[in-house]
């Protein structure tokens, strides 16, 4: 499984969102010549097309396990959320950026403001309700959470893009708005330039955040301390095990986890008794935790355990 459906909708909801407020964006950017409204065009266009590309992620990290890739494709949709983050600064902040500097070089009257006010507006009701809606499907994860830590510790980058972005689209159309009323009420076309290079930072900045996020679950994030705990406890209550020394986590997709658990099995169990008591935890395991799609035992004392991982922390300590 590659995500959840809740960020699918959110997907969804965002593209409709974005198509409708591109369109009328463009055309308004033609009509009244306004810097700003082209960048906020522009922002919308890009919108768009990472929406697309999240469907294709989707689509991607969907396929079953296969000899070239025995765990799956989930963590395509990792890779395809990173491009979406570069998509969101190359296209969207660069050309807002390149946009803006242009208009402060050579500025030019707004023609008809109101049609950009109206435009504004319409656009504005548009991402509010995208909004909204991934607002609803991200809060919906962790209620418990606060939304900082929500986003710290989610595994489903399309959640929390579609967040991002549309909370950038909502403050960019107040900058675009601000920058038009400036240039309109003191005649200083060079405010709608300012209001375009001021949202080309906004989305620069977004798509940083977006990028950090993603490249850590793309390299491989450790699974919810949670789920950890629920494994641990688990293997420390089943027949023959003495004890769960610890265990490493390795988020695969936002509902693929794979899981290293070392144990320390009594010293009578034979070797078939070993095997059936690994085949009880993990169908607890599955049963419990549907997201783990691998599970790996390695029967060890907990003292071999613990030297082993005292070598690795000495091993990464040590001065390269």
């Amino acid at each position: 499984m590659a995500a959840s459906g809740d960020s699918k909708i959110a997907v969804y909801a965002a593209l409709a969102g974005n198509l409708l407020v591109a369109c009328t964006k463009i055309a308004a950017a033609i009509w009244t010549g306004s810097s700003a409204m082209m960048s906020e065009a522009i922002h919308s266009v890009v919108d768009t097309s990472n929406g697309l590309v999240l469907l294709y992620g989707f689509h991607r990290a969907s396929r079953p396990p296969d000899r070239q890739h025995p765990l799956g494709h989930g963590r395509e949709l990792y890779f395809w959320s990173f491009i979406v983050a570069l998509l969101l600064f190359a296209l969207g902040a660069g050309v807002s950026l390149y946009e803006g500097v242009l208009h402060l070089m050579h500025p030019v009257p707004i023609e008809d403001p109101t049609v950009s006010y109206i435009v504004l507006g319409l656009s504005f009701v548009f991402e509010a309700g995208s909004w909204w809606v991934a607002v609803r499907q991200f809060r919906a994860a962790a209620p418990e959470l606060s939304y900082v830590e929500a986003f710290r510790r989610s595994k489903d980058p399309p959640a929390f893009m579609v967040v991002f972005e549309d909370s950038a689209a909502l403050i960019g159309i107040i900058i675009a708005a601000g920058a038009t009323a400036a240039a309109v009420a003191f005649e200083q076309p060079a405010w709608d330039g300012i209001g375009s290079i001021l949202i080309g930072l906004l989305l620069a900045a977004t798509s940083m955040v977006l990028a950090r996020e993603s490249k850590s679950l793309l390299i491989g994030e450790p699974a919810d301390p949670e789920l950890s705990r629920s494994v641990l406890e688990i293997a420390r209550k089943s027949p023959g095990v003495l004890a769960a020394n610890g265990l490493l986590t390795v988020q695969l997709s936002p509902q693929q986890v794979v899981v290293a658990l070392s144990i320390e099995f009594a010293d009578d169990l034979r070797a078939d008794d070993i095997e059936r008591a690994v085949v009880a935890i993990e169908a607890e395991l599955r049963a419990r935790h549907p997201d783990i799609a691998a599970l790996f035992v390695k029967p060890q004392t907990g003292v071999r355990y613990r030297e082993t991982r005292d070598r690795q922390l000495q091993g990464r300590r040590a001065p390269a």
